[in-house]
């Protein structure tokens, strides 16, 4: 895999942040991190990524307000949900929203890097 690709990664929780930038990091991605949308909105660096991986339940902000937010700055790489509260109803949301995929935690990391291969592959190869 290219070490220029950047994914960047929205989570809280700490230990979930550092196990999916280990996971990332050892497949080759360049991987930047944020404990909220916030803080990634205040950057410009989405641009120039892979996709954003985003936890749905953020502190402030949510992974979805994320998504519109990010939406609304123009064409922005694809959003990959995951989340602990895979609720009725939730992974359609996503779908409705526009997220490019969506993992229920636990998941397990080979299906976290074919999300993002699935997303960042050009559109001929999808």
């Amino acid at each position: 895999m290219d070490k220029c690709r950047t994914v960047l990664v929205v989570e809280d929780d700490e230990g979930m942040r550092e196990a999916i930038e280990s996971l990332l990091d050892a497949a080759g991605f360049a991987t930047t991190t944020y404990a909220s949308a916030e803080a990634l909105l205040a950057t410009d660096i989405a641009e120039h990524a892979v996709c954003v991986i985003s936890d749905l339940k953020l502190p402030a902000m949510s992974g979805f307000e994320l998504l519109t937010a990010l939406r609304a700055r123009g064409p922005r790489p694809p959003l990959v949900i995951i989340t602990a509260h895979d609720a009725p109803g939730v992974r359609k949301e996503a779908e409705r929203r526009g997220a490019a995929a969506f993992l229920a935690k636990p998941f397990a990391g080979e299906a976290l890097l074919a999300a993002i291969e699935g997303v960042a592959a050009p559109a001929g190869k999808r």
